[in-house]
């Protein structure tokens, strides 16, 4: 793998490791009891964070890979792609983690167009709950396909 894209998935990885340990108290919090606005407020935040995340290493690979995408729908295609290998590179992520980071995607759109009075507990309580699990399984996957001497 090249070495300076190599240090860029790393760093933003740790960005996202921080973020996620940043945010364990309000993670537990969260398992505890329903929280009130603020928290929600502050765990819908947590989400669209975790999700651009994991947005901006797939961006660093395409580029790397000289993948284009482009269009209205890009940040549906952009994880689509993730998960087919192509000529420059192998897949990125297990299938296993198509379903959960489509959901991901669809809260990121959700929010980006929100009022946070539109917020339901019960339709992020899931994705909040499964963050750190799915967060290993991504980064399980990252780890392996920077592995991949081809990049």
């Amino acid at each position: 793998m090249d070495k300076k894209l190599k240090i860029k998935l790393s760093f933003e990885i740790s960005q996202i490791d921080k973020l996620i340990n940043d945010g364990k108290p309000l993670l537990k919090l969260c398992e505890e009891k329903i929280p009130n606005y603020i928290e929600i407020s502050a765990a819908a935040l947590l989400l669209h964070s975790f999700y651009n995340g994991i947005e901006n290493i797939l961006i660093l690979i395409f580029k790397n890979s000289k993948e284009e995408v482009t269009g209205e729908k890009w940040h549906s295609e952009l994880l689509s792609k993730a998960f087919v290998s192509v000529a420059s590179r192998k897949q990125i992520f297990n299938d296993e983690l198509s379903e959960p980071l489509e959901e991901y995607l669809k809260f990121r759109h959700f929010i980006r167009h929100a009022y946070g009075f539109q917020l339901e507990w019960l339709a992020m309580e899931d994705l909040v709950k499964r963050i750190e699990n799915i967060w290993n399984k991504v980064k399980e996957d990252l780890n392996e396909f920077m592995l991949d001497p081809q990049l």
